[in-house]
């Protein structure tokens, strides 16, 4: 039996603009999703923008009773600063009434909210503005952040500043699936600065808050850098994609610090941002209580094929992709599917980040087409998702038992949700939402094992 400790958080993460849908309704201003799809809708998997997602604004209450029904005891979802201060400066009572709703049905239901602050929705009148890539931005989202736990730090416990912020910097900033689509590696290490920078604040504001029993922490997607040789030019490529994709936000949260040998080779490529007096001392003392770990792929690398530049351009004038022979893929996302990379980014938490608390707060595989797995009684048959998610909790256990200092694991997602520009092309959720029948909710197989395993806290052995 792969039992999991007591009081462990079982439960499943989703956030505002992938969920919630209302997105011209009751005060909300646009986020650059909304502006994007009213500028660009083909650039959107079937024209599926943000507007009704998967209409959670008005749904939440069966929402909340399906998780109970699966025994869940945490969720994590975000709250979209653009319902909450809609011009970023004046309050809007409806969305205050809306999230102390979903918030207190939770809770009444056993469930326990961990609230997230940004999960790629930056409103458009700061992005007009340059969005992170502008000091103001961190301000901005220091006092959106006091004014969240004024609202709802009297319920909410725990809290998260941002979700991936390696993701809207690398999909913005060097690559085309998020606004502002440019590719500017200098401009994407000044969005990385002020992001990590309105994390800090929006930390020191929480501890200026005082809430009673409070936490916060930030959400990373922790995917360990595998070289492809233990040749001394491949693990430098290791070393530098660990570096750029995980050490400049884990240490900046949890020690304070960026590494001074990451320091040193931006200062050398002249890719240095700008900073201000005093940041050091606001980083340092802004540190996070817990981490929350997204694993869903390892990041496999080698050395760029020909000689590394003195001056870097790019990340990939540091290290390149490598595609290991060995490798089992999720056909219909793309994704290797390595369940040990969670035992080993599990094991790098314990014993280079002081065995900070943390918890799995995304793990799962999107799947497209998936009624085809439909049975007579209309249920998906997602024998691969139970597959995949037993398969990650063994190593995760294995890890437990090893002393890894993890609380909980939350599913993508709990109901299959809005994607971005591939809208809901992948399904990923416990339940089925089926967009033609106004948003039904149906159970998929997965969520009944996952219901017996949360009654349990723990599942049988599994013998491959």
């Amino acid at each position: 039996m792969h039992q999991f400790p007591k009081d462990f958080l079982w439960g499943a993460a989703t956030s505002a603009p992938q969920s919630e849908g209302a997105a011209l309704k009751d005060g909300k201003s646009p986020s650059t999703w909304d502006k994007w799809f009213e500028m660009e809708p083909e650039a959107f998997y079937d024209q599926v923008g943000p507007e009704n997602t998967s209409n959670l604004y008005e749904m939440y209450r069966e929402e909340v009773a399906n998780m109970k029904a699966m025994n869940l005891n945490s969720y994590r979802t975000s709250i979209a600063w653009t319902r909450l201060l809609p011009d970023g400066k004046t309050l809007n009572p409806k969305a205050v009434s809306f999230y102390r709703a979903y918030f207190q049905a939770l809770i009444d239901n056993g469930i326990e909210p961990i609230i997230n602050l940004f999960h790629f929705d930056m409103p458009w009148w700061l992005m007009e503005k340059g969005g992170w890539e502008i000091r103001e931005s961190a301000d901005s989202f220091a006092y959106y952040a006091s004014v969240a736990f004024e609202q709802f730090g009297d319920i909410v416990k725990k809290w998260a500043t941002f979700n991936e912020p390696l993701v809207h910097i690398e999909c913005g900033y060097y690559g085309d699936a998020h606004w502002p689509r440019v590719r500017d590696f200098k401009r994407a290490l000044q969005v990385g600065y002020h992001t990590m920078l309105a994390h800090a604040k929006a930390v020191e504001a929480f501890r200026k808050a005082a809430l009673k029993d409070g936490k916060i922490g930030i959400i990373l997607n922790l995917s360990p850098v595998y070289p492809k040789s233990e040749s001394p030019e491949d693990r430098e490529a290791a070393k530098w994609a660990d570096h750029l994709c995980i050490r400049s936000f884990l240490d900046c949260a949890v020690k304070g610090s960026f590494s001074e040998e990451f320091i040193d080779m931006l200062k050398t490529s002249d890719l240095l941002p700008k900073t201000n007096e005093g940041d050091k001392q606001l980083f340092s003392k802004n540190t996070v209580d817990f981490i929350g770990c997204n694993y869903y792929q390892p990041l496999r690398v080698q050395a760029v094929s020909k000689e590394m530049k003195a001056t870097i351009e790019g990340p990939q004038d540091l290290y390149q992709g490598y595609d290991w022979p060995e490798k089992q893929i999720n056909p219909h996302r793309g994704w290797e599917i390595y369940p040990k990379g969670i035992y080993d980014i599990a094991m790098r938490l314990k014993n280079d980040y002081s065995e900070i608390p943390w918890y799995i707060s995304e793990n799962g595989m999107g799947v497209s087409q998936e009624e085809v797995f439909e049975n007579e009684e209309g249920i998906i048959q997602d024998d691969y998702r139970i597959e995949f998610i037993k398969d990650h909790l063994v190593e995760l256990h294995r890890a437990i038992t090893e002393g890894a200092n993890c609380f909980g694991y939350h599913l993508w997602t709990f109901s299959d949700c809005w994607s971005w520009l591939n809208a809901f092309k992948n399904r990923y959720g416990f339940y089925r939402v089926e967009l033609e029948e106004e948003y039904k909710r149906v159970p998929k197989k997965s969520s009944f094992w996952m219901a017996e395993t949360i009654q349990r806290n723990g599942f049988e052995n599994v013998e491959r």
